[in-house]
Order: structure tokens, then C-alpha cells, then sequence
């Protein structure tokens, strides 16, 4: 899974060492070479699971879509943004989010050890 791209449709097959990555800085990250550029490259579809071929120099619009599934893959990147927030709704007015921090008392259990060896005998 690409921590670069959270919306990746497609893994790529890197042409210099045949590795399936989900974006360039994953490839950046994994190896230790440059990533080769190429006319041809190999997608696997995150969807339908299966490998196509697209030529580079022909691309089109409707290049755009997955041959098998139609799943559209060239989407706009929604990268991972920090962000600090609340989630749910305002605790003073639902509180049922809030955590009930009250100490709760044990049921005497049968199974205590303290007085093990009296029950034994």
C-alpha cells in the first residue's frame, strides 16, 4: 500500500528491475538505483487484479480506463495531510462518546487464588 498515494488505482512495473511499485517515490524509497524510464509500460489494476500493457507514445483519454474492468485509473492524487480535529460531534451536548472512567468493583470470583489451599483441604 502507497503512503504516497492514497487513491492508487494501478502498480506500476518498474522497467529497470521488473518490481511492482504504486508510485515513483515508493521505487525512490525501495531501491537503490533510478527508476528507468521507458515507452512501454506494464499496469496491474488494484481492482480486477490483472496486468495490461499501455505504449506511452499513443496514449489517449481513453487510454485512461482499466481493458478488463473499466476502472478509470488516472485519478487526481489524494496524498496523506496531517490534520488535527475532533471527530464526532460536540461531547457536551451527545456524551455518549465520552468514556465512563468510574472504577468498576469485581464480582467474587470461585476461582480466587488468595484461599486456595482451604478449599482444597
Amino acid at each position: 500500500m502507497c503512503k504516497h498515494i492514497l487513491n492508487a488505482q494501478v502498480a506500476i512495473r518498474a522497467p529497470c528491475c521488473k518490481k511492482w511499485f504504486d508510485c515513483p517515490q515508493c521505487h525512490a524509497e525501495n531501491t537503490n538505483h533510478e527508476l528507468r524510464k521507458a515507452n512501454e509500460m506494464v499496469f496491474l489494476c488494484k481492482k480486477c487484479k490483472k496486468a495490461f500493457r499501455k505504449d506511452m507514445n499513443d496514449y489517449e483519454d481513453e487510454d485512461e480506463f482499466c481493458p478488463h474492468c473499466d476502472n478509470h485509473y488516472v485519478v487526481e492524487a489524494k496524498t496523506p495531510v496531517a490534520a488535527l480535529g475532533v471527530e464526532g460531534d460536540d461531547a457536551r451536548m451527545d456524551n455518549r462518546m465520552l468514556k465512563d472512567e468510574r472504577v468498576k468493583t469485581q464480582a467474587p470470583s470461585a476461582f480466587a487464588m488468595d484461599d486456595f489451599d482451604e478449599r482444597l483441604g
